[in-house]
């Protein structure tokens, strides 16, 4: 007896438990301090955080500090390399989240449950002046 096919389709109504919860996308993520860095480790924690991060879900990351897993906001003006074309003039800031657990931020902006991580800082300071 042939097993019936199994579908590979999401149910959208599935998803909506998830709506709360952060996507992040690298789409325009910029490699001005990343490219330099040859600490795997940076990476596998950084990869771990985001884990957590997408495990809060926006509610609790709004509620959290800037120095755990919130966020804050970093102004435009401050940032050094060019933010990507998809940063419209009518933005102000970009939004920091702790990339390790240390002051070093990955930056970008949030888009309904996505956040676009535009910039990495795996260099104090690379980034902007903190």
């Amino acid at each position: 007896m042939k097993e019936p096919e199994k579908s590979t389709q999401i149910n959208k109504a599935d998803l909506h438990d998830e709506d709360n919860y952060p996507l992040f996308c690298f789409k325009y993520l910029s490699d001005r301090s990343f490219n330099k860095c040859r600490d795997h480790q940076f990476f596998i924690k950084y990869l771990k955080r985001l884990q957590s991060l997408s495990s809060l879900g926006w509610a609790k990351i709004r509620e959290s500090d800037k120095h755990s897993f919130g966020m804050e906001k970093i102004p435009i003006r401050e940032i050094k390399p060019n933010c990507p074309i998809c940063v419209t003039p009518d933005v102000t800031h970009l939004h920091a989240f702790r990339a390790i657990g240390d002051n070093r931020p990955f930056l970008g902006l949030q888009n309904g449950r996505v956040f676009q991580v535009f910039f990495i800082e795996t260099h104090f300071g690379d980034i902007y002046d903190h």
